[in-house]
């Protein structure tokens, strides 16, 4: 099932080390390739010899082998890794993941990991409840990290609660079931996918020009996750530093909001599905100057004009079978507005951002959104990262394909 999987495993300083020894042993019988990295605590549980016997492969604690300076690149196991597992996760080490501190080689090479990452929580009951575990769990599920979660049961500490680290069978057997759905889960296959983000530009001048705040990032999110989802997608991007890292994603770039509609309106015959999700602007003025505007004393006055509307636009123009999904950012009367936009423009689906929710709207790595659907559905969603917000955009967009 596992056969030719790189899984990295983590070791960190908890009694539930010992257990660790049995995941390493079953995921290689399973035919993955497994290497470890321990931390210094761990070490005192568990011996780097034991695991590294199971694993067949040397299990590296360092950053550097002191006896040659050959280098461990956190950045080498981070691409080398198809799924990273923490197993035991202490309290002291989750704490340092979801606060971005990196003083050991296992904590850097989850900051660079690009893989899914499991995580399975390992500690005494109290700890786990206190305040701090709980919004450090919560802050790891944000950034799209998986919680095994723990067993009720006996602790080290002689105490009986919730804390045990889930059983080494019971954790290979997540991992199994998580590739098996990703190798399965193709719902946007053979179908084509338009999405548009990033802001546009509008210009005043060859120096100035009107734009937002918009860094692209939820429609990147969704681009890579519908290619995930086996569709072939085409992004239509404003002006930002980001691009997908997916390569099978089609960037078109473009600049002004006129520039974006006519790149959208010339592809959407031809899609499934269309997520405009792109901050496009409202209005641009109605003359540019050819040379750059010189400060006066007096006030200036900008004449502007509206931009095509882009949803509107396709709204017209959309087929039976075609869902088109538009974005609604609202500051208030959130759910009234967005289901008259999604009426108005003709959308199937409009997912709703608030720029009154902390942690979500522009510039931010997670979102929380709300989908509203043509039949007057509405899901609403915890924060979550971009990339899982994205996914579950894709998963109403699928349940709505006839």
């Amino acid at each position: 099932m596992l056969k030719s999987k790189n899984i990295l495993v983590g070791v960190t300083g908890g009694i539930a080390a010992y257990k660790t020894a049995a995941i390493i042993r079953l995921l290689v019988k399973e035919g993955a390739e497994v290497k470890v990295i321990m931390t210094q605590h761990a070490k005192e549980f568990i011996t780097p010899l034991t695991l590294s016997t199971l694993s067949k492969n040397p299990v590296l604690t360092e950053f550097y082998n002191p006896e040659n300076g050959d280098w461990n690149s956190h950045v080498d196991l981070g691409l080398w890794a198809d799924l990273l597992l923490v197993a035991p996760a202490t309290a002291n080490t989750m704490a340092k993941m979801a606060g971005g501190i990196a003083d050991n080689l296992l904590l850097t090479t989850y900051l660079s990991a690009r893989c899914p990452v499991f995580l399975a929580p390992s500690m005494d009951s109290d700890m786990l409840k206190h305040p701090a575990t709980v919004i450090n769990i919560e802050t790891l599920k944000a950034f799209g990290n998986i919680i095994l979660e723990p067993e009720t049961g006996e602790l080290a500490s002689g105490l009986e609660g919730k804390g045990r680290m889930a059983e080494p069978e019971d954790i290979v057997k997540e991992i199994k079931s998580f590739f098996k759905k990703k190798k399965s889960d193709k719902p946007l296959r053979g179908k084509r996918v338009l999405i548009n983000a990033g802001p546009t530009r509008e210009p005043l001048d060859p120096v100035r020009f009107i734009s937002n705040h918009s860094s692209g990032k939820m429609g990147i999110a969704l681009a890579e996750a519908a290619a995930g989802y086996g569709a072939d997608v085409e992004l239509v991007l404003g002006p930002v530093d980001l691009l997908p890292s997916d390569s099978t994603v089609k960037v078109t770039r473009v600049t002004t909001a006129d520039s974006m509609a006519r790149e959208c309106i010339s592809r959407f015959p031809k899609c499934d599905v269309a997520i405009l999700s792109a901050a496009v602007a409202d209005y641009t003025p109605v003359m540019v100057e050819k040379e750059k505007m010189k400060k006066s004393e007096k006030n200036l006055t900008l004449r502007l004009k509206p931009t095509i509307d882009i949803a509107a636009e396709l709204g017209r123009m959309k087929k039976e079978y075609q869902i088109l999904a538009g974005f609604a950012l609202e500051t208030g009367n959130e759910i009234n507005n967005a289901k008259e936009k999604l009426k108005r423009k003709n959308l199937d689906v409009i997912v709703l951002n608030s720029l009154r929710e902390k942690g979500a709207g522009f510039g931010y790595d997670t979102n929380r959104i709300t989908i509203v659907d043509k039949y007057n559905n509405i899901d609403k969603f915890e924060l979550k990262s971009k990339e899982e917000a994205a996914r579950d955009i894709l998963d109403k967009i699928v349940s709505m394909i006839r």
